[in-house]
């Protein structure tokens, strides 16, 4: 479970009077505006399902109260600077209603921006009423942001709707009702959903099959709905027990009997993303993955990060001044761009000047990377030249034009890189009729170990993938963490990281088809989909790579 940014476990809450606040200093007093409250619904479980209302308001407050089902919700849309109380007491179990009350009180009481953000959908489980009602004693004024149900939000991303040929009814109960009239439920033209249910779901079959229900009834139970834990059984009122018992699975999860579920046969999209629950390490230089971690997660995967290089200023700092120096006075004609590193020390040396993206008027600006270009563009500056297609120093240098003395009035080029950096790339542009002036703008040191469970992982295959993004990530990541075991699958993203693996004893399935993060993640999700068509015409229950455990790889290039 991620932690919260700012997470806090509430002592005792204090009680107190409606529109004051306690001085513990002074003992005395006084009137304070009340801050505003909105209770709101978390969904389902995927943080991109929340509407746009309960978005801007988590992005605006200043605590929230948040169950420990939705803290991965509340990281992902409060701002850094809110306070997170997970509303749990000191031993970790949920606090009840009363005390869940007193913290939204009292925190309103201080004049904060309060959000309480619940788990699930509150205006189906009865929990809205219960926080409203004491929030409404407290005279305390609130709003309500409703979210995605659970009732219509897992089953679409199970793969079926609630209603749909003969079915045009459905109705919600909850398996924790002891009063249930089970033969009041048997109805093939009405959909049953059944929250909370599916650790009964074989109680639950067998009750609707002995209230009259035909034993062939389709009946669907999920787990981790919309996230990309989720896990669905689908079968039979008479099959359903013997397997959920075999798949030996468990936990909160709903439960939906009904001729709907057979619309999964064709509707089925989520479960089925080639790297559905995949586990992807992603060895990081300082440059950004976001953009790698959001392509991952588009193919269902779950894409974790491993800091391998810590960057840091050059020992001796008078060569890149003096080409500071010259880029401001004209003394170049193109700089060259390898890195979003690069872009980071030379925007923070023009800092230091006082200076600004206006130092690159008259300059022409070369980059290759789709996050060094991002960078750039962001500081103010858009490239020249990038390569079309492979993101590599090889394909910078096919595009980078031959000096020409009749039209360039000045031959220098500045490539401020790290100093570690091979010189293919300015080689490369010496034989092209360049002067180079190959500078040092950053060191990279080898980053701390990550912690023993993460090195754990590496070493015994629990990650189905791992994705190498330049030469220096499998150096430093065989350095500070070991090799991956042999059933992780290995992507890199071009020809010299692939030969960087192979001289660390790894062998390469997936070998990106254009050295981009696109590139890389399209060709990794390509191999996914390989193995996952494999495990169904072999019976396969998973085609991921850490649960098959299997020795036999295929190469994808």
């Amino acid at each position: 479970m991620t932690k919260p940014k700012n997470p806090v476990i509430p002592n005792e809450p204090i009680s107190i009077s409606p529109g004051d606040i306690v001085n513990t200093t002074t003992k005395a007093r006084k009137k304070v505006s009340l801050g505003s409250v909105a209770l709101v619904a978390a969904g389902p479980g995927d943080p991109e399902l929340l509407t746009l209302r309960s978005a801007a308001l988590l992005r605006d407050a200043e605590v929230v109260i948040v169950d420990t089902e939705a803290i991965d919700i509340a990281n992902a849309h409060s701002n850094a600077g809110a306070e997170i109380i997970i509303a749990v007491d000191q031993e970790g179990a949920p606090l009840d209603q009363v005390e869940r009350a007193k913290l939204i009180v009292n925190a309103a009481r201080d004049g904060k921006r309060t959000v309480r953000l619940i788990a699930g959908d509150p205006v189906v489980d009865g929990t809205l009423l219960h926080e409203a009602a004491a929030l409404r004693k407290a005279k305390v004024p609130f709003e309500v942001a409703p979210g995605v149900s659970e009732v219509t939000g897992i089953p679409a991303y199970a793969g079926f709707g609630l209603t749909g040929g003969r079915t045009r009814q459905f109705r919600v109960v909850d398996a924790d009702d002891a009063d249930l009239d089970w033969a009041d439920l048997v109805n093939p033209r009405i959909t049953l959903v059944v929250l909370n249910g599916a650790d009964k779901v074989a109680e639950i079959a067998a009750m609707l099959v002995q209230a009259g229900a035909d034993p062939q009834t389709h009946i669907a139970v999920t787990r981790r709905g919309t996230t990309v834990d989720q896990r669905t059984i689908a079968s039979t009122l008479s099959e359903i027990g013997n397997i959920s018992k075999l798949m030996k699975l468990a936990g909160v999860g709903i439960v939906v009997v009904g001729d709907v579920v057979a619309q999964r046969e064709k509707l089925d999209w989520f479960e089925v993303k080639s790297l559905f629950g995949w586990r992807v390490l992603i060895p990081r230089t300082q440059d950004t993955t976001g953009s790698i971690m959001s392509l991952l997660r588009g193919h269902g995967a779950v894409p974790m990060e491993v800091p391998t290089i810590s960057v840091e200023p050059p020992r001796t700092p008078q060569q890149i001044d003096r080409a500071i120096h010259g880029l401001v006075s004209g003394r170049y004609e193109w700089i060259g761009f390898t890195s979003v590193n690069a872009v980071r020390a030379i925007r923070e040396k023009l800092d230091e000047y006082g200076l600004d993206a206006r130092s690159f008027a008259g300059l022409k600006v070369a980059a290759v990377g789709d996050s060094t270009v991002a960078s750039l563009i962001e500081f103010g500056v858009r490239p020249d030249l990038v390569p079309v297609g492979d993101q590599s120093t090889r394909a910078l240098l096919e595009d980078w034009p031959i000096y020409d003395s009749l039209t360039d009035p000045i031959n220098r080029v500045f490539l401020p890189r790290a100093d570690i950096a091979t010189d293919t790339l300015a080689a490369g542009l010496a034989e092209l009729g360049w002067e180079v002036e190959d500078i040092t703008a950053y060191r990279t040191v080898r980053a701390a170990p990550p912690p023993a469970e993460v090195r754990e992982a590496i070493k015994t295959g629990g990650f189905d993938a791992v994705l190498f993004t330049s030469s220096s990530t499998v150096r430093n990541l065989v350095g500070i963490a070991g090799k991956p075991h042999h059933t992780t699958i290995v992507a890199c993203i071009g020809p010299q990281t692939a030969k960087a693996a192979q001289e660390h004893g790894l062998r390469v399935d997936v070998l990106a088809g254009t050295s981009t993060l696109h590139g890389l993640v399209a060709a990794v999700a390509a191999h996914g989909e390989v193995l996952r068509q494999a495990a169904l015409e072999s019976g396969e229950g998973s085609w991921r790579p850490s649960r098959r455990r299997t020795a036999a790889r295929r190469k994808v290039t």
